[in-house]
Formats: structure tokens, C-alpha cells, sequence
């Protein structure tokens, strides 16, 4: 049997994104109450996503929104944690337990050598796009290449 990297890194970065949705799911909760929601978004959904970005970042005049874009595009999967409100209850513990469990999942993926980088800009475009049931929804794009992705990104100055 031979198996090429390509084929190998796809299925790792699909086992990695899988593993970082439990490490979100079992992070610690505030008065153990789960209102964690979690999601793979690759293929021609990433694609989507990215192109999504990119439209509202040139639309809103935002430049990091055109990079970040460029990084989903560029990376093989992207994990979407999100948390969903509940009438009654403290929205603040329930944006800490969001991110322990963003923590957490970004932890999965460092600790297997998975490039990755939370971002706010993805979960914005992914609420927009209703691929999450959640009020407040963050991605993490993760990458198997080279050389990282998400570190020397060009920085982009703003007005």
C-alpha cells in the first residue's frame, strides 16, 4: 500500500478539525451548562465562506477581512465554534465558556502540529450566512503545508 502525503494530510486535517470539535464540546462550562455549537466547513462551502469575506471586506472597506479571506482559501478546513444565548441566563459566562472552548480547540490543533488562527472575521461572514445556529460564532481556519500560513500574514493598515 502507498499512500501520497496529499491524501494522508487531507484525511489528518479532516481527523485533527474532528478532534478540535470535541476538545470544544468537553471544555469546561460555566454552571455546566452547554450552549456550545460546533461545525466543519470545507470543499465548496469554504469556498463560499471565503468569497463571502472577500465581497464584505471590499464592500465595508475592510482590508484584514480580504486577507483572512485569503487564508480560508488557502487552508484545508475551517472549524466554526459558536455559542447560543439563552433567555434568562448570564450572556457573559456563556462568551467565557466560548473561549475555553475555542481555547481548547486551538490547543487540539497546535498540539498535532496543525497550523491555526482564531478568527473573528469567519465567524462574522458564518453567522451572515446562517452556517451555524448560534448568536456568536468564531472560526479556525486549520492548515497542513509547509510553512504557516497565519503567521506572516501581510499586515494591512487601516484610516
Amino acid at each position: 500500500m502507498l499512500i501520497r502525503s496529499d491524501d494522508a494530510e487531507r484525511d489528518a486535517a479532516l481527523e485533527v478539525a474532528r478532534l478540535m470539535l470535541v476538545a470544544a464540546r468537553t471544555a469546561p462550562k460555566a454552571r455546566g451548562l452547554d450552549t456550545i455549537v460546533t461545525a466543519i466547513v470545507g470543499g465548496e462551502d469554504k469556498n463560499r465562506l471565503a468569497d463571502e469575506m472577500e465581497r464584505a471586506g471590499k464592500e465595508k472597506n475592510l482590508p484584514t477581512r480580504i486577507r483572512d479571506a485569503e487564508n480560508v482559501r488557502n487552508c484545508e478546513l475551517v472549524v466554526l465554534v459558536g455559542v447560543g444565548y439563552e433567555a434568562g441566563s448570564s450572556n457573559e459566562l456563556k462568551l467565557v465558556d466560548l473561549g475555553i472552548a475555542l481555547g481548547s480547540a486551538a490547543k487540539v490543533a497546535g498540539d498535532l502540529n496543525v497550523d491555526n488562527r482564531i478568527m473573528r472575521s469567519i465567524g462574522e461572514t458564518a453567522e451572515n450566512m446562517k452556517l451555524l445556529q448560534a448568536d456568536y460564532v468564531v472560526g479556525i481556519p486549520i492548515s497542513i503545508k509547509g510553512k504557516n500560513a497565519f503567521f506572516d500574514r501581510p499586515s494591512v493598515r487601516t484610516a
